[in-house]
């Protein structure tokens, strides 16, 4: 058994700081084996907002760390540098890997950097990038295979932020390259269910958002984080909710198996 803690959208500089503290105690009490951050860890890619994100990441208790940047930890007002050296400041302060790999006796977990320096909201995730996941994947046998990106393959109705380019096609063929589960954020908002492009066949896979655990623009949802725990071909995902005593509680949590090509829910 495997427990993973997904973290995302952190947008240091534009936090609620009375969470940090029960958020670090929180996961720290909960003894996962790996942390996993979804992207945006500053609000506007600063060395003072990267150096915080980085004070946060060491204060918690927890054997590995795994991140992937957002569109957020890319300078949006320094054109110079965002088009010459767009993830310097990402790789001096976090990691100077930009697409980590985590691995284990039961979790392969493979990060995608999807940020697009040339766009600022939109993302892309191409043909190159997936051949490289099913590389990553191809000695991970029956270990459960994770795949973090910042932004979501889909939008639910009413979001105004475009697509990521190459989302669908990527949809389509995720679990094909070999991801089981797909953990992403971007949209400050909840999600974990079923993913399969309409029309397409093959291996379907598990698409989990995680809402923005820190920001003060929450956008409708409480600050939120996910706890998975992978048990064999079973995995529960719990959703952890800061209420009004700035602590973090369980609110919700669901459960899927692995069903040869298909993720069937459990009641």
């Amino acid at each position: 058994m495997r427990r993973v803690v997904h973290l995302s959208d952190l947008h240091f500089d534009r936090i609620r700081p009375e969470l940090v503290g029960p958020l670090i105690d929180t996961v720290s009490g909960m003894m996962p084996h790996l942390v996993v951050v979804s992207g945006d860890l500053t609000q506007r890619a600063r060395d003072r907002q990267f150096a915080q994100a980085r004070n946060f990441l060491d204060r918690l208790e927890v054997p590995a760390v795994l991140t992937v940047p957002g569109n957020h930890d890319v300078p949006l007002d320094e054109p110079l540098q965002r088009f010459t050296a767009p993830f310097r400041r990402y790789r001096r302060h976090i990691d100077r890997a930009l697409e980590p790999r985590f691995e284990d006796a039961e979790l392969c977990v493979q990060g995608m950097n999807t940020v697009n320096p040339l766009s600022w909201q939109t993302g892309r995730l191409g043909n190159r990038a997936l051949k490289r996941l099913e590389r990553g994947f191809g000695d991970a046998g029956d270990r459960m295979r994770l795949v973090v990106l910042h932004h979501p393959l889909s939008h639910p109705p009413g979001v105004d932020k475009r697509e990521m380019s190459g989302a669908k096609d990527a949809a389509g063929s995720l679990g094909d390259h070999g991801a089981d589960i797909v953990l992403c954020g971007h949209l400050h908002t909840w999600r974990a269910d079923r993913y399969r492009v309409a029309g397409e066949r093959g291996r379907g896979t598990l698409l989990v958002q995680a809402g923005t655990v820190l920001s003060d623009r929450v956008r409708g949802e409480g600050n939120d984080f996910n706890l998975l725990t992978v048990d064999g071909p079973r995995v529960t995902i719990d959703r952890y909710v800061a209420g009004g005593r700035a602590a973090y509680d369980l609110q919700r949590s669901v459960t899927y198996r692995r069903e040869a090509t298909e993720w069937q829910r459990l009641e």
